[in-house]
């Protein structure tokens, strides 16, 4: 029976859903520190494209999070690892987060407290209260590369997203590759259960 289980946590991973941790309040108030996301990994073997406004989570593109402090004896890793690979227990900690913005091509730019994409006034109401869309970083216009997503963080003030990143390789922009998926629904707790749409719309 645990073999069965064990198959079919891995199928569901691979092919279905893949629960993440949220580790930080950068996502505030839309997704709060603890809580598990389920990632929709079907959409990504449907043919996929992720549009501006959907939270998705996405591997760390290189030099985003701090190294993680390796925790416990190496038996309990390991186990952890192997509950990890076969989806029982969340990823490692070099998962993110956020929302898209803008998508390959598209150019977007923050000024003041007024967010654009391509020209056009963006309206943000998911924005952490108290916020604004530039929260303090004026930056733009830049187009998005071919490929890539620009992503921000609801808590615009307490989220180093694309803009902290703008001097790396790719301008700040996140390659496709790197997203894991849209973030369908918030799981658990079950007070907190929110369902965001299959593609995370």
């Amino acid at each position: 029976m645990i073999a069965i289980g064990l198959v079919i946590a891995v199928l569901i991973k691979t092919c279905l859903f893949q629960m993440f941790s949220i580790p930080s309040g950068s996502m505030e108030n839309t997704l709060q520190v603890g809580d598990r996301v389920a990632v929709n990994k079907l959409a990504t073997l449907t043919g996929w494209k992720p549009e501006p406004g959907e939270p998705v989570v996405f591997k760390d593109p290189g030099g985003w999070l701090p190294p993680a402090p390796e925790g416990g004896n190496a038996f309990t890793r390991t186990v952890h690892s192997g509950l990890s690979a076969v989806g029982l227990l969340p990823p490692g900690d070099d998962y993110l987060v956020k929302r898209v913005i803008a998508v390959g091509g598209q150019t977007v730019a923050c000024h003041g407290s007024t967010l654009t994409v391509d020209g056009k006034t963006v309206a943000e109401p998911y924005l952490h209260p108290g916020d604004d869309s530039c929260s303090g970083i004026d930056f733009g216009p830049l187009t998005v590369p071919a490929n890539h997503v620009w992503v921000e963080g609801d808590h615009r003030s307490d989220s180093a997203d694309s803009r902290y990143h703008r001097d790396g390789p790719d301008g700040g922009a996140v390659p496709v590759a790197d997203l894991v998926g849209p973030a369908s629904a918030v799981v658990w707790p079950f007070n907190h259960f929110t369902w965001f749409g299959w593609t995370g719309r």
